[in-house]
């Protein structure tokens, strides 16, 4: 009997990461730095750990 030798690329995971991403050098790790609560929204400011780029998400409760 010879084996088949595909494989389902569908379980392979994607090189693409999900979530927030660094515009500056491409890095996935932005944690918080503060929280403010407005009235329609949430504020929050991120900072990238490698190139120290600061962003800020509004967040709809």
């Amino acid at each position: 009997m010879k084996k088949s030798t595909t494989t389902n690329t569908s379980a392979i995971p994607s090189a693409k990461p999900e979530g927030l991403v660094c515009p500056k050098c491409g890095c996935c790790h932005l944690p918080v730095i503060y929280t403010r609560l407005r009235r329609n929204y949430i504020l929050r400011a991120r900072q990238c750990r490698h190139c120290e780029r600061r962003m800020f998400t509004r967040e709809i409760p």
